[in-house]
């Protein structure tokens, strides 16, 4: 085991998006220290791989396929093999960049960071970035459920080929992203280049947390304080394979809703609430975080979750006293808006009726994923 978990940025995008030209820009930044790249994808020859310039410590390229099919195997083994490396002093890096295919879901690699006995003492997600075609990648976004995912997952999105695109499309693909996933700052690449250190630290999840990052993280202005949840975590099952999603989503398959709550939320609602969403709907769940105030606790925490999967919550102990509003956002697979509308308004209950009150939550009604 080392000292502190080593960062773990997730680089992800369809196919063609640019995400090798980024890569290779971001092997140059300074504030990335050493880094360590680790690169999937499909066919028997390493075309990425062979693209990637030599300036980074390690390059590791995955036996073909698809990174999320081979969550469980290969990529923890890379992983592993790049930690005992460093251990034994044979190779040094600050931290790891995963490349996936652009076919690729994030969520699974997520949970392999998480649920791995070794892994997840070691390395930490950093956060994840989505590199977006600013000229297809509204065309991709209809046509690709996995685009979708991605965009959806996103903490950071990167928009590439801005100066190939007119303006009409650059507002089309901006309204895309605005439904899929408002909250992910997004920033321009110029052939490839951002600017240093934009795409290091995203995650809220780690001590100490400073309010500002949590609201950015969150998305909510600093001008409106939030406060966070308190140390309740959901249970750690195994989590549940999505399957391969489908390769046409001519409809929106995603939807975000978020609640924003004033007053603290009572342990009892809360642990319902979370607890009945994971249970009934965690598989359709892309992400779910907040900063959530819970009655009689003195701090806020930041919690966050992918499907059935919850980081350890991180408390904000310098959070200004006397704020207790709480925010909650749900970034979901085929789930109806109005039934996440439906879920998070359980939040604002002062106490349990009964097991009724089940009944009508999150999609309780339970629709036809098919």
């Amino acid at each position: 085991m080392i000292s502190a978990p080593l960062p773990v940025t997730l680089l992800t995008g369809f196919l063609g998006a640019g995400k090798t030209t980024l890569l290779n820009r971001l092997l140059h930044d300074p504030s990335a220290g050493r880094v360590a790249v680790i690169v999937n994808e499909f066919g028997d020859a390493g075309l990425d791989h062979d693209l990637i310039e030599n300036s980074a410590e390690d390059v590791v390229l995955m036996p073909g396929g698809c990174v999320c099919c081979s969550i469980r195997g290969d990529l923890s083994k890379t992983l592993l093999s790049l930690l005992a490396r460093r251990v034994r002093d044979e190779l040094a890096f600050d931290r790891v960049v995963i490349e996936t295919t652009g076919l690729a879901d994030p969520g699974p690699i997520h949970h392999t960071l998480l649920v791995d006995p070794v892994l997840a003492p070691n390395y930490a997600l950093d956060g994840t970035v989505t590199v977006v075609d600013a000229v297809l990648g509204a065309a991709t976004l209809d046509r690709h459920a996995e685009a979708q995912a991605q965009v959806a997952m996103a903490d950071r999105i990167v928009l590439s080929k801005r100066d190939l695109a007119d303006a009409a499309t650059l507002a089309a693909l901006e309204a895309r992203l605005d439904r899929l996933n408002q909250g992910a700052p997004r920033i321009m690449a110029d052939q490839g280049a951002v600017p240093a250190g934009s795409l290091w630290g995203l995650g809220a999840l780690r001590k100490p947390m400073a309010p500002d990052h949590a609201l950015e993280w969150l998305a909510q202005p600093a001008s409106d304080p939030l406060a966070g949840l308190s140390g309740i975590s959901a249970p750690l099952p195994k989590p549940v394979d999505l399957g391969a999603p489908s390769h046409h989503a001519t409809d929106d398959r995603i939807a975000t809703a978020s609640v924003t709550l004033s007053e603290p939320i009572p342990a009892e609602i809360f642990d319902f609430w979370l607890d009945t969403l994971i249970a009934l709907r965690g598989v359709n769940i892309l992400r779910l975080k907040g900063i959530v105030h819970i009655e009689n606790m003195h701090q806020p925490f930041v919690f966050h979750g992918v499907q059935h999967i919850f980081e350890p919550p991180v408390p904000l102990e310098s959070w200004p006293e006397g704020d207790t509003t709480s925010r909650v956002v749900i970034i979901a697979r085929d789930m109806p808006k109005s039934d996440l509308d439906e879920s998070l308004s359980l939040l604002s209950l002062r106490k349990l009726s009964g097991a009724k009150d089940a009944s009508g939550l999150a999609g309780m009604t339970v629709h036809s994923l098919e």
